[in-house]
């Protein structure tokens, strides 16, 4: 890590992290389904990256214990955006996969984000 000892160097940087935090914060607001919570829209567009997987996978993606991953897939299936498939090689796993409902969600919610975004640069 390199050393910030030059005070100008210390102050752009704590500018930096400053104005990062703050477009982070704006961006969570740019959501387009205020029901669902940062974690479920977080396993969503985990889903979107990698197709589909088991809650154990999910679990571990999304640094948390298995049990929660549970009630959150649980809540995203009552939402209609996950769904739930035998897997294909162990009967006794489920593999999760998002819904067209949840790919056109994300779709609108990115297309808002990044019209925010263009109103910044």
């Amino acid at each position: 890590m390199p050393d910030l000892k030059h005070g100008d160097d210390a102050a752009a940087v704590n500018s930096l992290r400053s104005a990062v935090m703050r477009l982070s914060r704006r961006l969570k607001h740019q959501r387009v389904d205020e029901s669902l919570s940062p974690t479920e829209v977080s396993v969503l567009g985990t889903l979107s990256n990698c197709g589909s997987a088991t809650p154990g996978e999910l679990a571990r993606k999304e640094h948390v214990q298995p049990p929660s991953m549970t009630r959150i897939v649980a809540l995203l299936e009552a939402k209609g955006l996950v769904r739930l498939e035998p897997h294909p090689e162990d009967r006794r796993q489920k593999v999760v996969t998002q819904t067209e409902q949840a790919v056109v969600m994300l779709e609108e919610s990115r297309r808002k984000r990044n019209a925010f975004l263009a109103t910044l640069v």
